[in-house]
């Protein structure tokens, strides 16, 4: 079953980041932050293609590929971490809010498509 990505990141701006709310982070890898942040980096590249943002049209379509490796890297990371559904959630909306926030999505997109590419070798 495939997790629609898109639709995670329209609460990432309206929602307290965990710290606010008293929970307490997930424990993740180094690797594990970055699978995440590929993976909003995708889906909000994604919706900004989607929506004819002349931006991001320089990058290859990551509807279908950043919707594979969202749910793939999502999985992994669930599976290694211990995370449950609202934990993984949690952790995406956090890196959405971190790559729009601090103004760095289009900083990370070079490695991401790269991390990309090596997930489908």
């Amino acid at each position: 079953m495939m997790i629609r990505f898109l639709p995670i990141f329209a609460a990432a701006l309206l929602v307290p980041p965990a710290a606010a709310q008293g929970v307490p982070p997930p424990q993740l890898t180094l690797e594990h932050r970055m699978l995440l942040r590929c993976s909003a980096a995708f889906a909000l590249i994604a919706y900004r293609q989607e929506t004819g943002d002349p931006e991001v049209q320089q990058y290859p379509p990551l509807k279908e590929r950043g919707s594979e490796f969202f749910v793939r890297a999502s999985a992994r990371v669930m599976d290694e971490a211990g995370l449950d559904r609202a934990g993984i959630s949690q952790a995406l909306e956090e890196e959405a809010r971190v790559l729009l926030q601090g103004g760095t999505l289009i900083a990370v997109m070079p490695v991401c498509l790269s991390a990309l590419e090596a997930a489908e070798q």
